[in-house]
């Protein structure tokens, strides 16, 4: 079932990999050179989410809403302040760890990569992290709806037992009144910070998310069962939640996401963080090594 799942998205976003993926990309006005620079980073204190799960549920053989449930970050979350530019994005392509962009891709610094696809978010992650010496990594749909605070959006809507098919066309109506038309990749700051100085999120830009596209079924409690995963599919947040086949890079051409589909799709990274502890005695470990 997951199989004809994932094949049925690949044959209805086939439209979207007509782009040319090989030529090279506009560049504006300035030079790509040198090695990847630590990016500013945003340290959103710990606390607590009232978070809906992601993914398709069902009571009964017919479509329930998600289950909401009270998360608790007990550690701060360090995470971008802004999404990975298309200027830094470029820098991997040279450096031959990243696939190059489209040739309608403006490169510049002050502007977000867009059109990405999940592995290529993941592969400019793993680049990140060898030329920094951090990890790295894209955050859980959790971690992002943590991150982005009032700006998260709960996709939740009430099911009508009697006409489950209600709460499509009320999350439709809702997503349509949303002008997304306008697919320019703006300049960093143009959708503002939210309450924690995150920039730009629920923007025009849809961001990439670990989280994998599972469907459970609900018991009467509201209670998820045992989830079927399919990795194939992942969630990406922005002015709604996406559930988007992991090689498109470019949703708009439809068939490719629930509801009305991203305008754009681009990426931004949590920094793990290493305790003292672990830190000291990683060291320690290496200087002993080297005696031994």
């Amino acid at each position: 079932m997951l199989i004809a799942f994932k094949l049925k998205l690949a044959l209805a976003c086939a439209a979207g990999l007509a782009a040319p993926i090989t030529v090279a990309p506009l560049v504006a006005d300035m030079a790509i050179q040198g090695t990847a620079a630590e990016p500013a980073i945003v340290r959103v204190a710990p606390g607590s989410l009232s978070y809906r799960e992601a993914g398709d549920f069902t009571r009964a053989g017919r479509q329930a809403e998600a289950p909401l449930r009270a998360m608790q970050f007990s550690k701060p979350l360090h995470i971008m302040r802004e999404q990975v530019s298309s200027a830094d994005y470029q820098r991997c392509v040279q450096d031959g760890a990243c696939r190059a962009l489209d040739r309608d891709v403006a490169i510049a610094p002050d502007r977000p990569v867009v059109q990405v696809n999940w592995h290529d978010a993941e592969a400019y992650a793993s680049w990140l992290s060898r030329k920094t010496g951090h990890t790295y990594r894209l955050p859980s749909d959790a971690e992002w709806a943590f991150a982005a605070g009032s700006r998260f959006r709960d996709d939740g809507a009430p099911v009508d037992a009697d006409d489950p098919s209600k709460r499509w066309l009320s999350r439709y109506e809702r997503e349509s009144e949303r002008d997304l038309s306008d697919t320019m990749a703006y300049p960093f700051g143009k959708f503002g910070p939210n309450e924690h100085g995150v920039s730009d999120l629920a923007g025009n830009v849809w961001e990439w998310t670990s989280t994998c596209f599972v469907r459970s079924r609900v018991d009467a409690a509201g209670n998820a069962g045992r989830p079927t995963v399919n990795c194939g599919v992942r969630v990406a947040e922005g002015a709604h939640r996406a559930y988007v086949t992991d090689f498109i890079r470019d949703a708009r051409a439809g068939g490719c996401a629930q509801g009305v589909p991203p305008a754009n799709l681009g990426f931004r990274l949590v920094r793990e963080e290493t305790s003292w502890v672990t830190s000291v005695s990683g060291r320690w470990g290496k200087v002993w090594s080297a005696r031994s």
